[in-house]
């Protein structure tokens, strides 16, 4: 399976058959496995270790190294034609709205209207399956609604918050 994954303006190849991974088109070694009790993956690239974090169950993960993190964007090679030929030229980042990744109940709301975020600022903390999990923006801007409120249960895919990005 081939996967484009853009990341600070940069755009790699990535192409996974099996147990062997290429990297723009050269063979490394590589694994991503789950973190047990956490939403986390870690990614071994050679020696180097990543954690990557989904944060709505589409396009947009984290990626934590160091103490920094950033925002990447992975398309299989099938969602990347469909948008190339639905004539849009930039993978969608949900137009600002952060949403759901589980269904469960909301713990606390960390941001409200008129807030500045920035991009992996935690937003909402869900409470699913007995484990607290922080709902990161994966772009940041400005909150311009928040939906949802402590004690509230919502469905995977709900709107819990929408952040006006500039254009």
């Amino acid at each position: 399976m081939k996967y484009t994954v853009t990341m600070a303006g940069r755009e790699f190849e990535v192409t996974v058959n099996g147990d062997e991974v290429q990297l723009n088109g050269n063979r490394v070694a590589a694994s991503l496995t789950r973190v047990p009790g956490a939403p986390l993956r870690q990614l071994l690239v050679g020696d180097r270790s990543h954690v990557y974090v989904v944060r709505d169950g589409g396009e947009s993960w984290t990626v934590a190294r160091g103490g920094e993190e950033r925002v990447a964007l992975v398309e299989d090679e099938r969602s990347r034609r469909l948008r190339r030929l639905a004539g849009s030229s930039q993978p969608t980042r949900q137009g600002g709205l952060v949403k759901a990744p589980m269904p469960g109940l909301v713990v606390r709301v960390s941001v409200e209207p008129g807030q500045s975020v920035q991009a992996g600022s935690g937003v909402v903390v869900l409470e699913a399956m007995k484990m607290e999990n922080e709902i990161s923006c994966p772009s940041g801007g400005t909150v311009s609604a928040v939906h949802v409120q402590p004690g509230q249960a919502v469905e995977k895919g709900a709107v819990l918050v929408e952040v006006s990005t500039a254009p």
